[in-house]
């Protein structure tokens, strides 16, 4: 139930952010702002992908 009430909470705050930053942005450089890219249990990073020996290069020697 607190889950819950914290995803409605941050859907109204991020509703709001979108709004404030839509009303101050320059139409002309950057897109419009939607509230999932404030809501931070709506974000779905995809992982990194490399390759295995990359990460050996960067972490081993």
């Amino acid at each position: 139930m607190a889950e819950a009430r914290t995803r409605d909470d941050w859907g109204r705050t991020s509703s709001l952010m979108a709004l404030l930053a839509n009303c101050n942005r320059d139409p002309k450089k950057s897109r419009a702002y939607r509230p999932s890219d404030f809501d931070p249990s709506k974000r779905t990073d995809q992982p990194v992908k490399g390759d295995f020996n990359l990460l050996r290069e960067v972490f081993v020697k």
